[in-house]
């Protein structure tokens, strides 16, 4: 990544998930590159996580930036959101990525803002992501 020009690391995932990198911090920061880690857990995204990310995103702007998470759940619902909520881009243009990973439904249908969504459940429900 950092030969791609990725200047910034951002990881949405647990440290303490089996397919989390070890020592993922050190690895990065060894390559020149910053690393942020924002836990968000799977079951309970918060606007606390939502408002960190968007600080990250901020302080970065100068920068290419890595998201990355388990399965791009997180990340491609946090990057909705932040096309949606801080670029200003238009629903169906910032959903589109999101779109061909998955469909939030429960908490993350919440976390987006989506209603309807809220009823049904998210294409992960009941894995440990």
């Amino acid at each position: 990544m950092r030969d791609l020009g990725v200047g910034h690391v951002v990881n949405l995932a647990l440290h303490t998930h089996p397919k989390a990198l070890p020592d993922e911090g050190a690895s990065v920061a060894a390559l020149g590159m910053t690393y942020t880690h924002i836990p968000v857990d799977f079951d309970n995204p918060t606007e606390d996580d939502f408002d960190r990310f968007c600080a990250v995103m901020a302080a970065a702007a100068d920068v290419p930036v890595h998201v990355h998470c388990i399965v791009n759940a997180r990340v491609t619902a946090f990057v909705f959101r932040w096309h949606r909520d801080v670029v200003g881009a238009g629903e169906g243009e910032a959903r589109t990525m999101m779109d061909s990973v998955w469909r939030p439904g429960g908490v993350w249908a919440e976390f987006l803002g989506d209603e309807a969504g809220v009823a049904q459940a998210s294409a992960f429900a009941g894995r440990d992501y």
